[in-house]
């Protein structure tokens, strides 16, 4: 185990991110990456929003993740797990990502309320989970921003695959991951406490967060 928990991870993150522009955006993914976000933005006293981005679970195995999909509806399909399912219909993806959209609109109004999401446009922005298994939603996450003209856009993970790293390396202009062992079983793994979070802990995450939009 290389962390105590999610916050230590995000403190670890904020010393490899140090320094960032003063108008840098940190952008956590619900749920555990919003903790891990929270952590970065106090050491770094940076702005923290949150960017909601689903996976798109596979047919009777909710779990493995056929893709992602981000606040514009943007699907990101993995054609190497889609693959080896066979038979994957274009109809099921339609269906899995329209009720994925619902708990997207969901989540923003549940995190954000009535606030617009801010401007990204120009603005270096930081995208932080709390590790990376397929890397689906970081790759929504990611292609979101850009279609969204932010600049740069950042990767920042306590730990992920050595070898998703390096297929993330080209939808981000910076990764930084902290551990990226070759043998992964589980993000959890590499965590001392690993709990659900809830919904509850990401508003007041977002709520005591120093700039929180």
């Amino acid at each position: 185990m290389l962390f105590i928990d999610r916050v230590d991870a995000g403190r670890k993150l904020a010393r490899a991110l140090d320094p960032l522009p003063q108008d840098a955006l940190i952008l956590g993914i619900p749920r555990g990456g919003v903790t891990v976000a929270r952590a970065i933005a106090d050491v770094l006293r940076r702005s923290l929003d949150v960017l909601v981005v689903r996976k798109l679970g596979a047919p009777h195995n909710s779990e493995l993740a056929i893709g992602a999909i981000g606040p514009n509806g943007a699907v990101t399909l993995d054609e190497d797990v889609l693959r080896a399912l066979q038979g994957v219909s274009a109809e099921y993806i339609q269906r899995e990502a329209t009720a994925q959209v619902a708990e997207i609109d969901r989540r923003m109004s549940l995190y954000r309320g009535d606030q617009p999401f801010p401007d990204v446009g120009g603005r270096h922005c930081v995208v932080v989970d709390d590790g990376i298994a397929t890397g689906s939603t970081a790759r929504a996450a990611l292609r979101w921003l850009r279609e969204a003209n932010a600049q740069p856009v950042v990767l920042a993970v306590p730990v992920a695959p050595e070898r998703t790293v390096h297929e993330l390396e080209k939808e981000a202009d910076h990764v930084v991951v902290l551990f990226s062992p070759q043998t992964f079983v589980a993000v959890g793994q590499w965590y001392e406490r690993f709990d659900q979070v809830d919904d509850d802990e990401v508003v007041a995450a977002l709520k005591r967060a120093p700039g929180a939009s």
